[in-house]
């Protein structure tokens, strides 16, 4: 048994080793979803104690950084309202969303994203993932939508293809806030983030994405519902037909423009021990 004086960063790895690694009282290898929906509440409330300050990361030194460089994101200003427009690409340099991998092993992964103000990670997708995510500080806009049919085994062998997908999450989320929980099929499966201050998010990944596995990250864009108009017989499921379309689009993958990254950088907060 740990000290009392376990950080808050080693207890959510101990509680994720618990969930999600076979022989651990979570319910199996790396394909499998959480044995008990307790169990991944342990997981959200462990990773609702964490802090900023427990990852290293301090609000207003990061703002002050950013105000110091060009304060203008890969999209260019963007108040959250509208969708960014990735075909626009600024010829100045960007502020870059950074990447803090905390661990990483085959059944999950802990890491944080780092956005500057206005940037923003497009739509995409986790498939056969449970992914719980927390704002640290700041304020960011989620919009996650989830298949329509996604049992559908000739739309789930092309991630890329058009493909129907109701709204789910609209929103804006501004630190203290509660951490959110998105499963394989429901809770907002494919999402996009667009920061409207710096902004940071720890991310629980389980299992991780894996080409290998089948788990290959697809990015979307919406189309416009003229050119695709939503059929009435298209939105049955289960035997019911919503009242309007208002929240269902087309979603279709695309490739991210080459100069779109996100860097990959150490982290320096308290380290977890295996």
């Amino acid at each position: 048994m740990r000290a009392m004086s376990t950080s808050a960063v080693q207890q959510l790895y101990d509680i994720c080793k618990a969930t999600f690694c076979s022989g651990g009282g979570g319910g199996g290898g790396a394909s499998d979803l959480p044995s008990s929906p307790i169990a991944l509440e342990r997981v959200r409330l462990a990773l609702e104690n964490i802090t900023s300050l427990d990852v290293g990361l301090d609000e207003e030194e990061q703002q002050q950084q950013q105000h110091e460089e060009l304060d203008l994101g890969f999209f260019g200003s963007n108040d959250g309202e509208t969708e960014p427009d990735l075909s626009m690409v600024v010829k100045c340099p960007p502020l870059p969303i950074s990447y803090l991998p905390l661990y990483e092993c085959e059944q999950f992964a802990m890491g944080i994203f780092c956005l500057p103000k206005s940037t923003a990670i497009p739509l995409h997708n986790h498939p056969g993932m449970t992914v719980l995510s927390k704002v640290l500080y700041g304020s960011v806009r989620v919009r996650a939508y989830d298949w329509v049919n996604p049992f559908d085994e000739m739309l789930n062998a092309d991630p890329s293809r058009r493909r129907l997908a109701k709204r789910e999450v609209d929103h804006v989320l501004t630190a203290p806030c509660e951490t959110s929980v998105l499963y394989p099929t429901t809770g907002g499966n494919i999402h996009a983030f667009t920061a409207l201050t710096p902004c940071a998010l720890f991310d629980v990944l389980a299992p991780p994405y894996s080409r290998a596995s089948g788990r290959k990250c697809t990015y979307y864009h919406n189309i416009p519902k003229g050119v695709y108009p939503v059929e009435t017989e298209e939105l049955q499921v289960d035997g019911d037909t919503p009242i309007n379309d208002s929240c269902y689009d087309w979603l279709e993958g695309f490739e991210l423009p080459k100069d779109y990254k996100v860097e990959r950088v150490e982290y320096r907060g308290l380290k977890v021990a295996p």
